[in-house]
């Protein structure tokens, strides 16, 4: 089965920061194609500039690997305001895509930071995001 998924900024960083861990793992399935990632101007730009913040130390070379290839697998939506409001604006954006892209019945938000959204049974954690690809392999 095809996943589409935001995958929220916060996911890279613990994904780069600890290899093997559930956020890790979805950023492989996304390079992998398991997961297809949805993303705008928008979200590509944060991730390259939250990424090569110094206080996490990453290397700039793994940083413009991951910025380069996901886009290569990603299907590019427009972002289109929505009604709600968030705890944090800057988050609006993620949840405007996927709000955007409900026309595909397998679209999630990948997020560490459940609080910063609205509950939906379409916004997940990663864990939760395995879980789903997982339970639909059987």
């Amino acid at each position: 089965m095809k996943y589409y998924a935001v995958i929220d900024t916060n996911v890279l960083v613990s994904a780069m920061l600890k290899e093997g861990s559930a956020p890790w793992q979805v950023v492989q399935e996304a390079l992998d194609g398991c997961i297809t990632p949805l993303l705008n101007g928008e979200i590509l730009s944060e991730y390259g500039e939250v990424l090569l913040r110094k206080k996490f130390g990453f290397p700039e070379t793994a940083v413009a690997k991951l910025v380069t290839e996901l886009p290569k697998r990603a299907l590019f939506v427009n972002a289109e305001p929505t009604q709600d409001i968030l705890p944090d604006p800057d988050d609006a954006v993620f949840y405007e895509i996927v709000m955007a892209a409900q026309d595909k019945k397998s679209a999630y938000l990948v997020t560490g930071n459940l609080k910063h959204f609205p509950t939906k049974s379409f916004i997940v954690t990663p864990r939760e995001m395995l879980d789903i690809i997982h339970n639909n392999k059987s």
